[in-house]
């Protein structure tokens, strides 16, 4: 038999296959808070709860996972990100009480400005608090899953400017260093932060200034390929 003869004859039915879905984590940040976009769950299972925007894959729709994770976003929150990146591929015979399931998710830090009036319009999608989620009850595996993903955005705040994806077009270096000393955990010293990102030419002076209380900030934005950069030493060093 040739290879053609046995896809004809192929039968995907003849072995069982695990369920397949794809979550996302996508924060935010929002009055010096970091957030995190979640939805209510209308259909069984653990119905009411609060989870990650996600779904099954649809074989005719979705020509790859990023399609399925995109497409979701959109029906359940309105929401496109800037990026999505794939955080990990989870799967056993526990996370879904419908059976063996194997998901794939996504995570992306995005500009709360952004998308806060799409939210607004949706009745069962909220950006919520990293705080409040951890006392919340969550479906499925979605708390597992977010931890993961702050982890992995910790990591970005030591080592690139990526956080700067939060902020609006135009910030000023204390909001981005406030901003990585949330998602780091801890005080960043300001002569070193502001030298490193200085030297590694990741951001374009506007040439305006906005007052903050005191002497008016410079406003910056991120040039086109910041966000790819990634430093050689962490910002702690």
């Amino acid at each position: 038999m040739d290879e053609q003869s046995y896809l004809a004859a192929y039968d995907p039915s003849a072995f069982a296959s695990p369920l397949v879905t794809v979550d996302t984590v996508l924060f935010s940040y929002h009055q010096k808070q970091l957030k995190v976009l979640l939805v209510q769950r209308s259909n069984h299972p653990d119905l009411g709860l609060w989870g990650l925007p996600g779904g099954f894959v649809e074989l005719q729709q979705d020509p790859t996972l990023e399609a399925t994770a995109l497409r979701k976003l959109r029906e359940k929150t309105g929401i496109a990100p800037p990026y999505l990146e794939q955080l990990q591929t989870i799967g056993n015979n526990t996370r879904d009480k419908r059976g063996w399931s194997v998901t794939v998710c996504y995570t992306a830090l995005m500009a709360y400005q952004d998308c806060a009036t799409h939210i607004d319009s949706v009745a069962d999608a909220q950006w919520l608090d990293c705080a409040t989620v951890e006392s919340m009850t969550l479906a499925f595996d979605h708390r597992s899953l977010i931890n993961l993903a702050r982890e992995r955005l910790k990591q970005k705040a030591l080592y690139s400017i990526v956080p700067a994806f939060a902020l609006p077009e135009t910030f000023t270096l204390p909001e981005l260093q406030l901003l990585h000393e949330v998602l780091v955990g801890k005080k960043l010293q300001k002569k070193s932060f502001r030298r490193r990102i200085e030297q590694a030419e990741l951001l374009m002076d506007t040439g305006e200034k906005r007052s903050e209380g005191g002497r008016p900030a410079t406003l910056y934005r991120m040039k086109a390929a910041s966000g790819a950069y990634t430093f050689v030493r962490n910002l702690e060093d």
